[in-house]
């Protein structure tokens, strides 16, 4: 094990440190054709952009030890079928499906058992292996720390079925459950440093620990003409709290992310409960291949991907996985259309939000979406030239344009979405999108016998005892309430029907090690808690 890794362990032993809780503050961006025709110029630009925003990103002390960097985009056939022939073998007439493997580097007889376990699940689901290719790359770019735990980066090459034979959308999920089959084998047979950048008929990923400006130069296989795309999704990481790993860079499999999930925690058990009807539903047979969804130490960003990657292989296309996990303020929007409204309400009955600071940018091979959090506190900045090419970032100037070229720009808004139908070659606002999904299903009519907190009945007189004062005093001190309880916060909601507004200190001793009788209640604390001047957050500051 490296200096790193055990550094890593013993935190976790003994420190405070634990994975579960990694988050990371970044640069992300997303480049696509309005067309919908993949060219080289996206490649380019993703490129450049990636290099502009280098400074979102930290560096070791090496100088080039970055904390991550790295790209998406739609699988080059026409790159690959170069490969393959080189290789020695003819293309089937099939799809092309490309995995992108990271295996253990120095453990030889490591890399032989995870190859052997990929080809056998390959295999097992009917599909033909053209071979390996190890990808080139060029380690003069990266600095000690990232040469130490550097993986083997391979390409495993695979024919497919026809267009005939399966639709996209069933090869893909195909894959999918291979994946996790893969992924469970690896866990089983006790393998290290195992892991599956992208495998995927549709998309690809590079990624890594050098600096944002030296991706290009470490995998050359980004510069070769052949490699052209209808969109990139890019991300430079900056890790506030984590320890740079090959594996951690973004994007991963569907998306990037720059902000952090507040409500990770909620949101892994509630993935643990959902899962199983979840995967019934639309995996039937093979449900046991996919769970967990989560795997186990994922970071908030990983395992939002996991949710949204389930979403997506299950038939919701990306703008609908955004508005059921990430959506807007709808409860609070007076101007929303009831029909979208509906939507809301239906898919909060569903699935609850994943809340938090969040600035995204994610495909499924159809769609190529941006979109922000419910309180925008992430930026992402749009511009859109004459000649179709969309450019979506943290920042204005990613990616160099001429200023008379460029016919539409803006930033988005809380909860807002832009994106790109690659398929029809169509730009779509958020106003479109989200009246495009509230038409998928008829959402007034599934929400119409919904009751909520209002629709209780009235409590009758008799509901409300009144108490004399030895009466009321016993039963106050029996709840665990104090003077300073009332005076500081009864009296408050009394006079003005909400909470009064305090200061963010807290000096209260843990209610584990307090000498005086402490409420139940008072032994557990608010993982998160956000407070703006003035404030922003229209949910949880209106109570």
């Amino acid at each position: 094990m490296t200096k790193q890794e055990l550094e890593a362990l013993r935190l976790a032993a003994e420190g405070m440190y634990h994975a579960d809780s990694e988050h990371d503050a970044c640069g992300v961006g997303l480049i696509g054709e309005v067309s919908g025709k993949p060219t080289r110029r996206v490649v380019d630009a993703a490129i450049d952009a990636l290099s502009s925003i280098w400074h979102r990103g930290a560096v070791d002390a090496d100088g080039k030890t970055g904390d991550g960097a790295g790209l998406l985009l739609d699988l080059p056939v026409d790159f690959f079928t170069s490969a393959i022939h080189a290789s020695g073998h003819d293309v089937r007439d099939g799809r092309l499906a490309v995995g992108v493997i990271f295996l253990p580097r120095t453990d030889l007889g490591g890399q032989d058992a995870c190859r052997t376990i990929v080809e056998a699940e390959l295999i097992r689901a009917g599909l033909f292996v053209y071979g390996w290719r190890q990808v080139p790359v060029d380690i003069s770019v990266i600095g000690r720390k990232a040469r130490e735990t550097r993986p083997e980066i391979e390409q495993v090459m695979i024919a497919g079925p026809t267009p005939e034979e399966q639709s996209l959308e069933e090869f893909e999920k195909q894959l999918y459950v291979v994946r996790r089959r893969i992924e469970r084998r690896i866990v089983e047979a006790q393998l290290r440093d195992f892991y599956i950048a992208s495998l995927s008929a549709q998309s690809i990923v590079y990624k890594g620990l050098f600096l944002a400006e030296s991706l290009s130069t470490f995998y050359p296989d980004v510069r070769d003409p052949l490699v052209t795309s209808r969109m990139a999704i890019l991300h430079q990481r900056y890790s506030t709290n984590t320890f740079p790993q090959w594996w951690l860079a973004q994007p991963f499999r569907t998306l990037a992310h720059n902000g952090e999930i507040n409500t990770i925690r909620g949101n892994k058990n509630w993935m643990r409960t959902h899962e199983i009807k979840m995967a019934s539903l639309a995996f039937a047979g093979m449900a046991d291949d996919i769970k967990p969804v989560i795997p186990v130490g994922a970071s908030d960003t990983a395992s939002l991907d996991a949710a949204i990657e389930l979403l997506v292989r299950s038939g919701k296309a990306m703008p609908t996985a955004k508005s059921m996990l990430v959506p807007e303020a709808w409860q609070v929007s007076p101007d929303m259309p009831e029909e979208t409204r509906a939507m809301y309400q239906y898919m909060a009955s569903v699935m609850e939000p994943w809340d938090g600071p969040a600035a995204l940018a994610m495909t499924d091979g159809r769609w190529v979406v941006a979109g922000l959090d419910r309180n925008a506190l992430r930026p992402l900045a749009f511009a859109r030239t004459e000649d179709g090419l969309l450019v979506v970032g943290s920042e204005s100037g990613m990616v160099s344009l001429e200023e008379e070229h460029v016919v539409e720009k803006g930033r988005l808004g809380p909860g807002q979405m832009i994106a790109i139908d690659l398929e029809r070659g169509q730009l779509l606002r958020d106003e479109e999108l989200k009246s495009r999904i509230a038409r998928e299903a008829p959402y007034k009519a599934l929400v119409a016998g919904f009751r909520g907190i209002d629709d209780l009945p009235e409590p009758s007189e008799d509901a409300n005892p009144g108490f004399d004062a030895d009466e009321l005093a016993r039963r106050l001190t029996a709840a665990g309430m104090t003077t300073e309880d009332m005076e500081l916060i009864l009296d408050a909601m009394a006079l003005d029907g909400k909470e009064a507004i305090g200061s963010m200190g807290d000096d209260t001793p843990l209610a584990v090690i307090s000498g005086m009788p402490r409420n139940v209640s008072q032994f557990f604390r608010q993982n998160f808690a956000q407070v703006t001047n003035p404030p922003i957050d229209s949910l949880r500051e209106r109570h």
